[in-house]
């Protein structure tokens, strides 16, 4: 257990399913509050109830469009309004899986699906950030981490508007983390490998994900709890001094 996320307020863009499902639990586990913001509101409120349903766990599901400025805002007021303060944000809401895309090359890719997914990767984190900046500033402390993606890394093809929208991610973190150095806000950036997220996965979706183990230094399928010790870390005390950074998770396929 990471010490120093007790009492934390966190909100988690797309908590509801997949990887940041597992972020969720993990902070509740480490004692912190949550804000489940997610487009599928239904399993947000599920899961929102499973961790209520513990004693001394507090969450609260948001139905949250991240690509819309005026809901990012509100996402950051119910936070306010609930648990009076925000000390983490979690950009992790991504078209990817439960938002299907294109996986295809560039001459596959629609121009209407490129810019669907780029209103949500790129333009919903700029929107979240700016929702809680004020707040952390007005605070003098907050932690901002960012989801980027192994593929940026490995330039493997298919999926360029997604790998486009992670790359940019990268760029957009070590900026902010210049800008809001100040005010002692950290901005850092995770990226996870191919990870098998999915809660129902097909067969398919099995050989895809498998498809990364000979790739790699330890040799299996990378999983959720993979990523999640580094996320509390970037997240928790231990990592004050570090920001603008990005922290590579695949199992030893790229080394930055």
């Amino acid at each position: 257990m990471i010490d120093g996320l007790k009492d934390k307020v966190v909100i988690v863009t797309g908590g509801a399913h997949g990887i940041g499902k597992s972020y969720c639990r993990a902070f509740s586990d480490a004692g912190a509050s949550l804000l489940i913001a997610d487009i599928d509101f239904a399993a947000a409120e599920k899961l929102a109830a499973e961790i209520e349903d513990q004693k001394n766990r507090h969450a609260l599901a948001l139905h949250t469009d991240v690509s819309n400025e005026t809901a990012t805002k509100e996402m950051a007021a119910r936070a306010l309004e609930h648990f009076g303060r925000i000390d983490i944000l979690i950009n992790n809401a991504a078209v990817f899986s439960v938002v299907p895309m294109n996986r295809g090359r560039i001459e596959t890719i629609d121009p209407e699906e490129w810019d669907r997914l780029m209103a949500v990767n790129l333009r919903g984190l700029f929107f979240c950030c700016r929702a809680v900046l004020p707040t952390m500033r007005r605070q003098k402390s907050g932690k901002i981490i960012n989801i980027a993606s192994g593929t940026v890394f490995a330039g493997a093809p298919g999926r360029i508007h997604y790998v486009t929208s992670k790359a940019a991610t990268i760029g957009f973190t070590r900026t902010l983390a210049r800008e809001v150095g100040d005010d002692n806000i950290t901005v850092n950036c995770l990226a996870p490998g191919n990870t098998l997220s999915e809660e129902n996965p097909t067969e398919q979706m099995v050989k895809f994900r498998e498809s990364s183990v000979a790739l790699r230094s330890i040799k299996r399928i990378q999983f959720p709890q993979d990523v999640v010790g580094a996320m509390l870390f970037l997240a928790s005390p231990s990592s004050d001094f570090m920001t603008g950074q990005t922290m590579n998770v695949d199992g030893g396929i790229s080394f930055l």
